[in-house]
């Protein structure tokens, strides 16, 4: 088993994901393509907490990246065992992992919070509100009721829509992050590539020697 090859992985499955966060946080910015409703600051309020961009999209990309060169980092070797460099590059990773798990947390909160009180919209009392906050979130199963909102048209399927969006990209982000704070455990602890027979005695018995050099034996603690 490779550590780095599935950190690889995990990294570069984050930037796609965070890529689309970006998009779909710009989307809720220009309902049905019109951009008088944020100039007259007719949007929900958790559309500029930036929980797309930032949370699940530009800190998403410092523990991509660093989760993509893992396979290549050895933290210039730990006093000249190039191993020992990879194991404390893997375990680094983990503080890495740590902000990925804070900023896509961050997103599925800011999108769980925009869900249950509902866009702003005017009424047909002609009246900018929230028709929905305190409903606690149960317009989400009736769509009936989606017509109390006027304008914006549509609001309510473009807000439930990108919202539901972001909460399933963060939700996913914080999987994976949480998987690389579990991959470079056990990638600090067992090497950073290990036969399924390494992992499961450095597991049991927390000790690992060099996987590559032959001569050596695993040997309990």
């Amino acid at each position: 088993m490779c550590y780095g090859r599935c950190a690889r992985c995990i990294g570069h499955s984050l930037v796609w994901l965070a890529t689309l966060c970006i998009v779909a946080n710009i989307l809720l910015y220009f309902p049905n393509g019109e951009t008088k409703y944020a100039s007259d600051n007719h949007l929900s309020r958790f559309v500029w907490f930036f929980s797309g961009i930032l949370g699940g999209g530009l800190l998403m990309f410092l523990p991509a990246f660093i989760f993509i060169g893992l396979d290549q980092e050895d933290c210039c070797g730990c006093c000249g065992h190039e191993n020992c460099g990879k194991r404390c590059a893997m375990l680094s990773s983990i503080l890495a992992a740590l902000i990925g798990i804070g900023g896509s947390g961050y997103c599925v909160t800011v999108a769980a919070l925009a869900l249950e009180e509902g866009p702003r919209c005017m009424d047909a009392s002609g009246q900018w509100n929230y028709t929905f906050a305190n409903t606690e979130g149960d317009y989400l199963l009736d769509s009936s009721t989606w017509s109390q909102c006027v304008e914006p048209k549509h609001i309510v399927e473009w807000n439930v829509s990108l919202f539901s969006i972001l909460l399933a990209l963060g939700g996913i982000e914080f999987i994976l992050c949480l998987i690389q704070v579990i991959n470079g455990m056990l990638g600090g602890i067992c090497g950073h590539c290990s036969s399924r027979q390494q992992v499961r005695t450095c597991v049991k018995m927390h000790h690992c020697f060099h996987p590559r050099d032959k001569k050596t034996k695993i040997k309990p603690c």
